[in-house]
């Protein structure tokens, strides 16, 4: 994911109707209806029929509603027991376990907001009720929220013999890499299953998730579920799971592969192996396992959202083609939309081939597997393919050897930077594919930040305003606990604060150390270790002394624009006011100082910019270049900004410096026919003939540009180059899109005249 926007993932709504077999779950509240319990044991024991004619007769004959919604939920008709709940909620207002009940149905069925509402209201009636307070925190954990681990506390602090808070501490703890804590909460909730007479299922699930973490044999806790209850899948749906935590793919395929041979109508686990193999880039058997899921859930919008990309993925094309490096070339497979292939794919492979060759050397590892890149210009297209869901604030995913983002179509213009994106993506590429996916998120996610700042197509360190909030306010993380700012934030800004954090931690190992340190913390993981671990082999330092000395480096570098930035926000307000009444002098004035106080902010709203309009209105031209210019080299990329600066270049005769501002405007607005036309101009006349061939080919390939002059500019190129036979066929071409194109005309005649000469 790149660390140039605030990532906010949104809310959708799925429906509640599920219609066949998914994992159940125990429920450990000690209120549950006594006549479900011979059920219950049927169904734990995996003894299917024998449960589902217990629950059917439970649901046709008790007098008790609750048993009767329960029964309802275990047979798989929840569209009833959503009604029979509604049915108990409007006669008993006061009804708090019923509520909770309900609440748990809504999380099963992903409905979030609808499970919050009725944890709340059965808050609102009885304030320490420690089910609602589980649910809500489980409704928490699963939005991976920082407000689940202190209601959770709080809900253990008044009860420890929570079976379902314990087991829920513990799923948490392992998403965090706190495998210590995980332990502990396991062996307590064991120890309660027991005491309380409950099936030691999810327990021994957790546990095998645990072992897994650890790099260790999680069979012995496999076999005792196998014991147990024979088609318990739910245990290895629940291991995949934290293979995708860590973003082992290939090892949750298999794992979801061993949950559909212990229960084979686990929709759930056919559903999450299809996206987990689109992840992997194996799409037909992809699409195999969710029309599986479909068969069984045609109501989830995961699995109906995903079916319907795939029925369009004959909109993309799959090019493939080669990085040649010293070592061996490595195969890249591009699929794009066909609509825009043509016009993307010379910049894609450019920044992949360059991208592949400098982590190479840097990261001293060569990749051994195709690399696969695929842009979606549609952005609910690119989300659905992530993450099935439309709506989410990402811009790009890395899944292994999978590269998966939009492409400049799927934002706004100027929305984002796409080539730093690419570049980034690249970059996990790397860290995963040479540590086996063993790089905790934070140095993986910090190296691709640390190579946008130093290598990308816009080198420069970007420092966000919610960062600068974050120092000033002591909120950054000790780095043995940094994985915690990705997983569970704790305030709003935490994830973009942590991705930013983590970059920082690798530019201070640069500056201490040299860059050579930072591939070798990378390295450590190689084999199982931990992050207090690496640090120590790698730098020689303990976690505590590090912390210290990136504190102090952070207190060096940004001491200045933590202290004034109050004065900062002062200032950069003063200049847009300024600007509004058209004070240039004042403008100019607070402007500087902004700057001055802050040059790493160059994103949205930046004082640079505002400078460097100010200058420019107040006749001021060379130093409104030099602002611009000074925003373009610490990492702005504007591109009005960066359009205004190229005029400005030109203006003032510098025109390789104006091309190459230019240029730069392909890894921002590449969809805009007058920039290739004016580059593919500018080049030819420099002398870069292959570069300007180029341009012009990606004219043609779009929709709006002028092709007599696309074909024209291409004929003049391939002249140049000595391909003499198809710069001819250009010129034919250029006239058969306007037959009075007079420069093509006159070429034309030129080209015919030499021929005869020769002839």
């Amino acid at each position: 994911m790149s660390s140039r926007r605030l990532i906010a993932l949104t809310q959708c709504m799925l429906l509640l109707i599920a219609s066949s077999a998914s994992a159940f779950e125990i429920d450990y509240d000690p209120r549950r209806p006594a006549e479900l319990r011979e059920c219950d044991d049927h169904l734990y024991q995996g003894r299917r029929d024998e449960s589902l004619a217990c629950y059917t007769e439970r649901l046709a004959s008790s007098p008790n509603l609750l048993a009767k919604a329960e029964a309802a939920w275990r047979v798989n008709d929840v569209a009833r027991a959503n009604e029979l709940f509604r049915e108990i909620v409007r006669a008993n207002d006061k009804a708090v376990h019923e509520r909770v009940r309900w609440g748990q149905l809504y999380i099963q069925t992903h409905q979030y907001a609808q499970a919050v509402e009725l944890f709340r209201e059965a808050l609102g009636i009885a304030p320490k009720d420690s089910q609602a307070k589980i649910g809500l925190a489980r409704v928490f954990a699963e939005r991976f929220e920082g407000a689940a681990e202190p209601l959770l506390d709080e809900a253990l602090k008044e009860d420890d013999e929570l079976i379902g808070a314990h087991l829920l501490s513990a799923r948490m703890s392992l998403e965090e890499g706190e495998f210590d804590s995980a332990q502990s909460a396991l062996a307590r909730a064991a120890k309660l299953a027991t005491q309380q007479r409950y099936p030691p299922l999810e327990v021994n699930a957790l546990r095998a998730a645990l072992e897994q973490a650890r790099d260790r044999d999680p069979e012995p806790w496999l076999r005792a579920i196998r014991q147990y209850n024979p088609h318990y899948g739910a245990a290895y749906e629940q291991l995949a799971h934290f293979e995708i935590m860590r973003r082992r793919y290939r090892q949750a395929t298999e794992r979801l592969r061993q949950a559909i041979n212990a229960q084979p109508d686990l929709w759930s686990a056919h559903a999450e192996l299809g996206l987990n193999l689109l992840r992997l880039g194996q799409i037909d058997e992809a699409r195999e396992h969710l029309t599986a899921a479909y068969s069984g859930d045609p109501y989830s919008p995961i699995i109906v959202n995903s079916l319907r990309l795939l029925d369009r993925i004959d909109e993309f094309e799959l090019i493939s083609t080669t990085v040649d490096l010293d070592d061996a070339p490595i195969e890249l497979k591009l699929r794009m939309h066909k609509s825009e292939s043509a016009v993307l794919q010379p910049y894609v492979i450019k920044i992949a081939a360059e991208a592949i060759e400098t982590f190479s050397k840097r990261y001293r590892f060569n990749l051994k597997e195709p690399v696969v890149l695929e842009l979606y210009p549609d952005h609910d297209d690119f989300a659905v393919r992530v993450a099935a869901l439309p709506g989410i604030g990402l811009l790009g995913v890395t899944f292994g050897n999978v590269v998966a983002m939009d492409s400049p179509a799927g934002r706004s213009r100027g929305d984002f930077h796409w080539g730093s994106t690419l570049w980034h993506e690249l970059a996990h590429v790397f860290t995963l594919e040479a540590t086996d996916h063993r790089v905790p998120r934070w140095l993986s996610e910090g190296i691709s930040v640390f190579e946008e700042w130093r290598t990308g197509p816009t080198p420069g360190i970007s420092i966000p305003p919610e960062t600068i909030q974050a120092l000033k306010e002591g909120k950054l993380l000790p780095i043995d606990d940094l994985d915690s700012g990705f997983i569970r934030p704790s305030y709003p800004a935490q994830i973009q604060v942590s991705y930013v954090q983590a970059g920082l931690v690798c530019l201070f190992i640069e500056q201490r150390w040299g860059f050579e340190r930072v591939a070798t913390l990378l390295e450590q993981f190689n084999k199982p270790t931990t992050t207090a671990q690496a640090v120590e082999s790698a730098l020689k330092i303990s976690p505590a002394q590090f912390d210290r000395a990136f504190n102090e480096f952070l207190r060096t570098r940004f001491g200045k624009t933590i202290e004034g930035f109050d004065e900062w926000k002062r200032s950069s307000a003063a200049a847009q006011a300024a600007i509004q009444k058209e004070d240039w002098s004042q403008a100019i004035e607070a402007a500087r100082r902004a700057v001055a106080l802050y040059p790493e902010h160059v994103g949205p709203g930046s004082p640079a910019l505002l400078l460097g309009h100010a200058l420019e209105k107040a006749g001021r031209r060379p130093e409104a270049i030099a602002a611009l210019q000074s925003y373009k080299d610490a990492g702005g990329w504007n591109p009005d900004a960066l359009r205004e600066l190229a005029r400005w270049l030109d203006e003032a005769d510098r025109k390789q410096d104006a091309t190459s501002v230019l240029d730069a405007l392909n890894y921002v607005d590449p969809l805009n026919a007058d920039l290739h036309a004016s580059l593919g101009e500018r080049l030819l006349a420099q002398g870069e003939t292959e570069d300007a061939l180029r341009e012009f080919r990606v004219m043609l390939a779009m929709s709006d540009a002028d092709r007599a002059s696309a074909h024209f500019g291409a004929a003049r190129a391939l002249r140049v180059l000595g391909k003499q036979e198809e710069s001819r066929r250009a010129l034919l071409d250029a006239l058969a899109a306007a037959p009075h194109y007079r420069p093509a005309q006159a070429l034309l005649l030129e080209t015919i005249e030499e021929r005869a000469r020769h002839d």
